[in-house]
């Protein structure tokens, strides 16, 4: 008896790789993305796709189809463009809104079940501190990532016909090797004692919630698993209850490095977009994670209700960003260089003296 298909944009990221491997041991999973994953995979077919591409996705479903016939249990749609540097921001509305509406539109010609979509909480518009938003709260962003979330949760709602959609509203991920491009860089930032990591030009009480990599694995799989109990058309937010203040987090971060909490200074934006517009534009000025566009969203906070997640799905976190942190920086200690290749982090030339091959 043939296994159900599980179709997996973006299957060679980390978040795809998850899912693979938790899919795969029950059904045929099926991979779209630019390149294969780096493992190989028991029931895991990989199907080359560039989503700006309408031949290529059009290829990808019929191959889909002659292999493995015309029933879907679940997309996965993990795909989409994201970038720090603000480069060809016409390749959102490409690949993450177009491109997901031409997936809808060839899901039709199948039997698909579910249609899941990873979407981001920084749709929403943010909160006081304090206060808690859910998935009725207003929406409301201002860059080009979460605008095209947004325009393509729009498309879902009117363009998913008989197929039931869930639509997570992801908050950053880590895992346990850090993996978060804004955790891994204020780590780096306050154990080089970098001037920067003494300042910051936003609400020191505000900040963003994250959350493990498993727990999202987890969410997935239990949308897909009770997929014939959920509402046709249901979004949650996804991510930790509790949301650690940018106050907190550098406290938390120097007394691992350190031993000893910091005290963290507030500058006014316009100084710091100065700072940062240097650091990237003038020769010889050392590398700089912070953008100009990063300053003006330092006073959002979010913290989420996930009571919907709860409810629908049985699932809360088993992670704490608090308990994990400290974890990770234990790790960094025993080998920073090796920490820093992991995360993808340049070493400064004193690190590399210091902790280098004798």
């Amino acid at each position: 008896m043939q296994k159900g298909v599980v179709i997996i944009t973006g299957c060679s990221g980390r978040i795809g790789t998850r899912a693979i491997e938790r899919f795969s041991k029950e059904y045929q999973v099926v991979g779209f993305d630019l390149v294969p994953p780096k493992k190989s995979y028991d029931n895991f077919h990989f199907i080359k796709m560039d989503m700006s591409s309408e031949e290529n996705i059009a290829e990808g479903f019929k191959e889909v189809k002659e292999k493995f016939g015309d029933h879907i249990v679940s997309m996965v749609h993990l795909a989409a463009y994201y970038t720090f540097t603000g480069d060809h921001p016409e390749l959102y509305d490409v690949i993450t809104v177009r491109g997901s509406e031409l997936m809808l539109e060839h899901l039709q010609d199948f039997k698909c079940d579910q249609f899941i979509f990873s979407s981001t909480q920084l749709l929403m518009a943010p909160c006081k501190v304090g206060s808690k938003i859910n998935e009725d709260s207003p929406v409301d962003a201002n860059w080009d990532y979460p605008i095209s979330k947004i325009k393509t949760e729009k498309i879902i709602h009117t363009k998913r016909g008989e197929i039931s959609a869930v639509i997570l509203r992801i908050v950053g991920c880590y895992d346990d090797e850090c993996h978060s491009i804004p955790i891994s860089n204020q780590i780096q930032r306050i154990f080089e004692n970098q001037f920067q990591s003494k300042v910051f030009p936003g609400n020191l009480k505000a900040g963003a919630p994250f959350m493990h990599l498993d727990d999202l694995t987890d969410v997935i799989d239990l949308t897909v698993q009770k997929r014939k109990e959920l509402p046709a058309d249901l979004t949650m937010l996804i991510g930790e209850g509790k949301t650690l203040s940018m106050d907190q987090l550098q406290r938390l971060i120097s007394k691992c490095c350190h031993g000893k909490e910091m005290t963290t200074l507030r500058i006014p934006k316009i100084v710091a977009k100065i700072g940062a517009w240097l650091q990237w534009k003038l020769p010889g000025m050392p590398e700089t994670f912070i953008r100009p566009w990063m300053i003006d969203i330092a006073d959002n906070n979010w913290t989420l209700d996930i009571s919907r997640a709860k409810k629908y799905l049985g699932w809360q976190p088993k992670h704490d960003v608090e308990q994990e942190i400290p974890k990770m920086i234990v790790d960094m200690k025993k080998d920073p260089l090796k920490w820093y290749e992991i995360n993808m982090l340049k070493p400064p030339k004193s690190l590399v003296k210091k902790y280098g091959k004798k």
